[in-house]
């Protein structure tokens, strides 16, 4: 539902329904996609707000608001990270976040945001950390095993959650890609007057930004979102042939296509925006809540096909059947955690099999 919303915003040309049910049904999506203060924002930015629902209205404003603060917070907590970095010489790019809402959806407030995503050299890890923890964040997430980021975090005065800063030292694993990170870091732009403090150019931002949806396999209309702001807003300064030649040598190009091409697919406005330069890829990808067939047939596409080599499609696939203790924990639940291998990993098939047969089971 949130994505007919999604698509109302951005033709704004069309007339929004005046069917309550329709705002009834679309606020409970919007709230689960966690998309409140992009809806928020972008409707009044376009002056078109006030022709929704008074209790739409009141529901997305409650949680603008709250969005609000807690991006205040951050964004105070992130300055004083970026100070701390650039007084011990240490290049740090500021991934998503606080700064990305108000450059590309136009306020603070426009994209709530939970944490603080920085992108350091693998070389002065040790060095962002002791950094980190001297700002006070000194609680230590469990390292992943395979993963390309460290996460730390503290508590903040006046907020029920921790503030978790993660630092990645990359923004794909290692093992299923060629990816060069150098080649970001090589085009990286500096912020301000600041030595150490950079950003993204457009084009590596957006190619950040679709494989971070990709990973997620663009399951909530956030990931959307994002990639439709900055198609809008960048427009020309996003080079596609370009993208593409660096995917294609990163071994990251299947995974480009299929997001852009499910993006464009379910937003076609976006051909007249900035039009692709190959054949919109046919996936399986449906945007629905209830899980089918076609659900079952885009997971095995994501999870193995997405791959440019057959090597990495078998190391996906390995790590699938057989995942690290980590990742078994994370799958099976609380209730099978602490167990022996052997019982999680029966726990782990027994659950995947049961999915399996409900996918097939008529309705």
């Amino acid at each position: 539902m949130s994505i007919e919303m999604v698509k109302l915003i951005y033709e704004q040309n069309t007339v929004l329904p005046q069917d309550d049910k329709f705002y009834q049904r679309a606020i409970q999506f919007i709230e689960e996609d966690g998309i409140s203060a992009q809806v928020y924002f972008l409707l009044k930015q376009q002056g078109r707000l006030s022709q929704t629902p008074s209790f739409f209205q009141q529901r997305l404003k409650e949680s603008y608001d709250k969005g609000l603060f807690q991006n205040l917070l951050i964004k105070n907590q992130t300055d004083e990270i970026l100070k701390v970095f650039e007084g011990n010489g240490i290049d740090v790019i500021a991934l998503k976040g606080v700064y990305f809402a108000e450059r590309y959806f136009g306020h603070i407030g426009a994209r709530s945001t939970s944490d603080i995503d920085l992108l350091i050299p693998f070389k002065e890890l040790d060095q962002s950390i002791e950094s980190i923890k001297s700002l006070g964040f000194t609680v230590e997430e469990e390292k992943i095993p395979g993963h390309f980021h460290c996460s730390f975090s503290k508590k903040l005065p006046g907020s029920t959650m921790p503030l978790v800063v993660e630092l990645h030292w990359n923004i794909v694993k290692e093992n299923t890609s060629q990816f060069n990170i150098n080649d970001l870091w090589g085009q990286a732009e500096h912020v301000s007057n600041f030595q150490h403090v950079k950003e993204l150019s457009p084009n590596h931002l957006f190619y950040m930004i679709c494989l971070h949806g990709w990973r997620h396999n663009l399951e909530s209309m956030k990931y959307f979102l994002d990639i439709i702001q900055l198609i809008h807003i960048l427009g020309n300064e996003i080079d596609y042939d370009k993208l593409l030649k660096l995917a294609a040598s990163h071994k990251t190009l299947r995974r480009l296509k299929r997001t852009l091409s499910i993006v464009y697919n379910q937003f076609p406005h976006l051909s007249k925006v900035k039009r692709l330069p190959f054949e919109v890829k046919t996936t399986r990808w449906e945007y629905q809540r209830v899980k089918g067939l076609k659900q079952y047939a885009d997971f095995l596409d994501y999870q193995f096909l997405s791959y440019d080599t057959f090597k990495h499609s078998i190391i996906e696939l390995h790590h699938w059947f057989w995942p690290s203790k980590y990742d078994l924990e994370t799958q099976i639940g609380v209730e099978q955690q602490g167990a022996s291998l052997f019982k999680m990993y029966l726990s782990l098939y027994k659950k995947r099999i049961t999915s399996m047969v409900k996918v097939f089971l008529p309705h």
